[in-house]
């Protein structure tokens, strides 16, 4: 897989392109800003795109604004979001487009190099990767706001662990319980926000995520 890298913490970066290479992929470039990401994808763009949300030079939201424009100029490049905290009211903005190939993990996620490494792949195979925690903060910021509200307990865990890019044999796996009972909660938090049985995969999921921002 070819990896573009956007991180202004040398360490970091360095760190990322070594253990991205030792598991096989293709460092296409490695930056420290905004503009030269975007630069470098519209000259050689990759399979993947790691962004950091804050870069120079005002260190607020220049990795997700470019973010944005990637997934606006570049449909085609995934993209994985890096921060050390959870921007809603942007993270809300980039998963009201479409939510394939598009990930948000915390910084402190690349500590568990097995789950960075594993995001990195779903999202460069079209899939989503989503932190337990921004996926938390976004329901925890819609739970009291209908449709949402009328979901159980089960159901909204669920739902949480749909947002995050499981797939329904995983989600069960985690709960310990059957499949079956898995894909009935789905049916019935489908129904409840009143989604379209018939939906596909990648399709529910950013259903799901728009709910988010409601």
């Amino acid at each position: 897989m070819r990896v573009i890298l956007a991180d202004d913490s040398v360490l970091l970066r360095e760190g990322l392109t070594r253990l991205l290479a030792d598991a096989g992929h293709e460092i296409v470039a490695a930056v420290g800003d905004a503009r030269a990401l975007l630069e470098a994808i519209d000259e050689r763009p990759p399979d993947v795109a790691v962004v950091d949300v804050r870069m120079p030079p005002t260190h607020t939201d220049e990795g997700l604004r470019a973010a944005l424009e990637i997934r606006e100029r570049h449909p085609g490049v995934g993209v994985l979001v890096l921060s050390q905290y959870v921007e809603k009211t942007y993270a809300a903005r980039l998963l009201a487009g479409d939510a394939a190939a598009l990930g948000y993990l915390l910084k402190d996620r690349v500590s568990e190099v097995a789950d960075f490494l594993d995001a990195l792949e779903r999202i460069g195979a079209g899939g989503t990767a989503f932190d337990p925690e921004v996926v938390r903060q976004l329901l925890t910021r819609t739970v009291h706001t209908a449709p949402l509200s009328r979901l159980s307990p089960r159901e909204t865990e669920v739902l949480r662990h749909l947002a995050q890019g499981y797939v329904n044999t995983a989600i069960a796996e985690r709960l310990h319980v059957s499949l079956s009972t898995v894909e009935k909660h789905i049916h019935s938090l489908m129904d409840k926000l009143e989604l379209p049985r018939d939906a596909g995969y990648s399709r529910r999921v950013l259903a799901i995520l728009r709910y988010l921002d409601d």
